[in-house]
């Protein structure tokens, strides 16, 4: 073999192990990244249950309610909502309804007393993630996934939103949206 020959040969075999070597690291962190990118939801949303009855243990939405929680569903229905939490109660698990319906996706309960426990399953998931509440528990939920819930929802409020959005830097942008409000179509 002639030096010049064996020079290409010798380049042309390195050149060959770098590239298995790096189509091997590609493959890797294809592999490995995905799994990281399923650990955090795309957006969580938070809004409490529409106007509810003013009587009764466990009321369930009024007329104005069961309006503003389809308009919650075609606010939301686009966001790409992979799993919907509700608290038991009638009216949180009414107002998850239409969207739920309206994606084939179950309504998931989880228990208001135990928000660490819901923020652990959500910041599992992978893909936008929609929780409804009452107003005096959303507030530490917002805290609990490290947004910020502003002021306390009063006992009439019923169009706060909130949009948490992680950054690629591990901080969550808080977005307080307002859904539509509960009028006739």
């Amino acid at each position: 073999m002639t030096t010049g020959r064996r020079t290409h040969f010798l380049i042309t075999e390195t050149m060959r192990t770098s590239h298995r070597v790096y189509a091997g690291l590609s493959l890797a962190l294809a592999m490995l990244f995905p799994c990281a990118a399923m650990a955090e939801p795309g957006a969580i949303y938070l809004v409490r249950h529409g106007e509810k009855a003013t009587t009764g243990k466990d009321p369930e939405l009024t007329a104005q309610g069961q309006i503003r929680a389809q308009n919650i569903a075609a606010t939301l229905r686009r966001a790409g909502i992979q799993a919907i939490f509700s608290t038991p109660t009638a009216r949180t698990l009414q107002t998850a309804q239409p969207l739920a319906q309206g994606l084939r996706l179950p309504v998931q309960q989880y228990a208001a007393d135990a928000p660490k426990a819901l923020v652990e399953k959500v910041t599992s998931l992978h893909g936008a993630v929609l929780v409804v509440g009452h107003s005096d528990t959303l507030a530490e939920l917002v805290k609990l996934f490290g947004g910020a819930p502003g002021a306390q929802i009063a006992d009439d409020e019923y169009d706060r939103l909130y949009q948490l959005i992680n950054g690629a830097d591990g901080k969550v942008t808080t977005v307080m949206l307002t859904s539509l409000p509960a009028t006739p179509q």
